[in-house]
């Protein structure tokens, strides 16, 4: 059987029209799982949320808890969160690889009842320490009244302003204390402020 040959503008066209036709698979299939994977993120962020008010969800229970327990709120187009007793205020910055994210949550007298972290890319066992629960607990009793909370080696635990910062994580430490900076920036009308220190300035003038 005599081999056939192909002339290389063939194999071009040939190699061409099966990019393109793999291309419009690949397409296909991400529009079509798009509105799950929306979905799914949706699920992901209510669960972050009613984590830092102690409701442990699902997805599939999460809109359903979310209803009950979180409200929606803007101010000046940025959005945040209530619920009864508080307000939880979204956090968004950089880690050392990328992208990270959080919540917190205050009560009504301006105190952290709870939070959550999470990152894109942060080394594991180092920065990816922030979205461990032993991270977050550490903001448990924090405030955020007079100034952001940050992040600083050998915290002193009494300081409601300081957290002991990841060891070994100096950048995504530096990432988080930078978060919490412009998340104060934009929340701190918003954010419950009982300070007495502050209450005491105010008494003697």
């Amino acid at each position: 059987m005599a081999k056939k040959n192909f002339s290389n503008s063939y194999i071009f066209i040939y190699s061409a029209a099966l990019v393109v036709v793999a291309a419009l698979i690949l397409t296909v299939v991400s529009v079509s799982l798009k509105p799950a994977q929306e979905k799914n993120q949706r699920a992901e962020t209510k669960q972050m949320i009613l984590k830092t008010i102690g409701v442990e969800s699902t997805r599939d229970n999460a809109d359903q808890l979310y209803a009950q327990n979180i409200q929606e709120a803007d101010l000046k187009g940025e959005p945040y969160f209530t619920f009864k007793g508080g307000v939880i205020i979204p956090l968004r910055g950089t880690g050392l690889w990328g992208p990270i994210w959080g919540y917190l949550a205050f009560d009504d007298g301006g105190t952290v009842v709870g939070s959550i972290f999470d990152h894109k890319g942060e080394t594991p066992g180092l920065g990816g320490e922030i979205a461990t629960d032993k991270f977050a607990q550490r903001f448990v009793g924090k405030k955020m009244c007079k100034e952001p909370i940050h992040l600083k080696k050998n915290a002193d635990k009494d300081n409601p302003y300081e957290v002991d910062a990841i060891s070994g994580g100096t950048m995504t430490s530096n990432g988080v204390t930078a978060m919490l900076a412009a998340a104060y920036e934009k929340y701190s009308d918003v954010i419950p402020c009982h300070d007495p220190a502050l209450m005491m300035e105010d008494k003697k003038q």
